[in-house]
């Protein structure tokens, strides 16, 4: 336990000696990303196929500037996974070329998930949702509803394809043995079934397949990696 607070210490103290430059960084790519943020509506806009209302007068503002902060978060993604995992890896001597490697790793399957989401998940799910609508139910869709909707998707699954990776560094500390992972398959499989439910955008199991598909496939990648890499403790003392 002791070594746990400790860890955990350097771990804090490492994130926020970066968070300042980080924080800056992120501000003045937010502002650049807002003169660009009506061509990045205009794209968005294009897998809807509808027109888009405000209801507030400050609707389209806030709209533009949460596009630009997605824009500029985006963009930035390498740097906050730097960040991010200069801190998590300093207590566990995470550094040069393995940080490399796990920055790299994070960066290529956050992208990954983001443009598959992008190019399959969001169109199948909009074309659902939008297929409801008839003569006399009309879709009235607010903009500031629509970007929040989009842009938290898109992270959502930049965020869970990044599965493999922390796969990997767990084992390679010593937390979690490729073992326990194999084992709790069952559990896993029931969690990721509950993660697609909750962040896909329809209850259809063909739009939940979509997502709770290639997140399994992510969870046995991880368990292929851990024994190609070698990293399991367990079975390196043994």
């Amino acid at each position: 336990m002791a070594e746990l607070r400790k860890s955990f210490i350097i771990f804090l103290l490492e994130l926020r000696s970066s968070l300042k430059y980080l924080g800056l960084t992120l501000a003045a790519t937010t502002l650049v990303f807002f003169f660009l943020s009506s061509q990045l509506l205009a794209a968005l806009q294009a897998h809807l196929g509808e027109k888009l209302y405000f209801f507030s007068v400050a609707g389209p503002f806030l709209a533009h500037v949460t596009l630009a902060f997605f824009g500029a978060l985006y963009v930035l993604m390498p740097f906050c996974m730097y960040v991010l995992w200069k801190a998590i890896g300093k207590p566990f001597d995470v550094t040069g070329q393995k940080l490399f490697w796990f920055v790299f790793a994070t960066c290529f399957l956050f992208y990954s998930g983001t443009l598959f989401c992008y190019m399959v998940t969001l169109p199948f799910g909009i074309r659902f949702l939008l297929s409801f609508q008839t003569q006399d139910l009309q879709a009235v869709i607010s903009v500031s509803q629509f970007v929040h909707f989009v842009t938290l998707f898109i992270l959502a699954f930049g965020v869970v394809f990044e599965l493999p990776v922390f796969m990997v560094f767990s084992a390679q500390v010593g937390a979690v043995s490729r073992k326990t992972y194999e084992k709790h398959r069952r559990y896993a499989i029931l969690i990721i079934a509950i993660l697609a439910a909750v962040l896909t955008p329809t209850p259809d199991l063909f739009n939940m397949a979509l997502m709770g598909v290639p997140i399994y496939l992510l969870y046995e990648s991880g368990i292929l990696l851990i024994r190609i890499l070698r990293l399991d403790a367990t079975e390196n003392m043994e």
